[in-house]
Parts: C-alpha cells; structure tokens; sequence
C-alpha cells in the first residue's frame, strides 16, 4: 500500500491511528519506543559525510521525514522532533550544542546554529477555558531557514517565520516574524538592524 493511502485511512479510522502510535510512540516520555530507535538507520535519511553524534535526542518517528545533508552536524546534547512535521536539514549545515528543532522545520545549506538554540514550528493550542492547556492539542506553522544562515547562541525562533538567505541573527534573539535576506536581525522580538 503506498503511503498516501495508507495516510489517508488512518485519518479515517481514529481508533487505528491511536493504536499505532502507541506502538510506535512512548506515550509516557513523548518519544519513540526504543525498538523504533533501533531501526531509524533504516527509515532516516543521511547524507554522504553526515555525522549525528551519539547524544542527540533522535525523537523521529518513521510516519514523518527526517532528511540531513551531506557533511552536516548535529552535535552533542541536541533534540531533534519529527513527530508533527518534518525536519529536513541541509548540506554542509551545523546545528550546534544543545539545541532543539522541533518540525515541521526546512534548514537551507551551510546554515549554522551556536548554542542553546530552539527552533520550533509547534504551538501548544490554549483557547478555550473549559478544558485543560494539555487537552487542547497541538498546533503547526512550517518554519523555513534559507542558505548562508548564522544564528547566534540562544536564539528563538517561533513558528511560521521565514528567514531568507545570508541572514545573520544576534544571540539572544527572539524571531517572531519573517527576516528578509542579506539582513542582521536581533532583540526581542528580533528587528532588522542593518542590511549585509
């Protein structure tokens, strides 16, 4: 069965879905079982040269993408979430110590991420007042990092931005909005401090 049909019958059957993610998906730790890490070799992608070190967090369930590069780094102590959108990372692109990306979330090539970065498309629903912040579900807005990208130590970057190509955003910052390429960006919310 191809996978759009069998996406499409899990949406059409709840119960089905629910039990297949309990089987793929500690309910508990909020991370896949471990007998599905032990097979994400055979379901990521990694590009020729790639290298994710043995600390990282791997949270990639099979039922979405998770594609690096050719000679990227995702280095030590780092989290990477595919569990509502994909993660799709670049050639020749760093995502640095002790960051998090949680999809759906597109890296560009020779893009590098210091330290302490949260990259994260996912939004926690919390409108309605009768029910608890933890019943309301999840919500997503694709984030997209073009090529030629610095982001500096603990950095945010929030769901729905876009950041154009030769961007560089200052340590610290807070991206609410989409940067334009060829621009410094920092604060919070991060501004446009001068065009490079």
């Amino acid at each position: 069965m191809e996978k759009e049909g069998l996406r499409t019958r899990l949406k059409d059957s709840p119960r089905l879905k629910r039990l297949l993610d309990c089987l793929i998906m500690n309910q508990r730790d909020a991370r896949p079982r471990w007998y599905i890490r032990l097979i994400a070799p055979l379901y990521q992608h990694r590009g020729r040269g790639s290298k994710i070190y043995a600390s990282v967090r791997m949270d990639t369930p099979p039922y979405r993408r998770f594609t690096i590069g050719k000679r990227s780094v995702v280095e030590s102590y780092s989290c990477i979430n595919n569990a509502v959108g994909d993660v799709i990372i670049g050639d020749h692109t760093r995502i640095g110590l002790h960051n998090t990306v949680i999809g759906p979330v597109t890296f560009g090539s020779h893009v590098n991420l210091a330290q302490g970065i949260v990259v994260t498309a996912l939004n926690h629903n919390f409108e309605n007042p009768k029910l608890r912040i933890d019943e309301q579900g999840v919500s997503t807005q694709p984030v997209t990092i073009g090529d030629d990208v610095w982001i500096g130590a603990n950095a945010v970057i929030l769901p729905g931005v876009a950041i154009g190509s030769h961007v560089v955003v200052a340590a610290g910052a807070v991206v609410t909005k989409d940067v334009p390429s060829h621009t410094l960006v920092a604060g919070v919310p991060a501004k446009v401090i001068k065009s490079i």
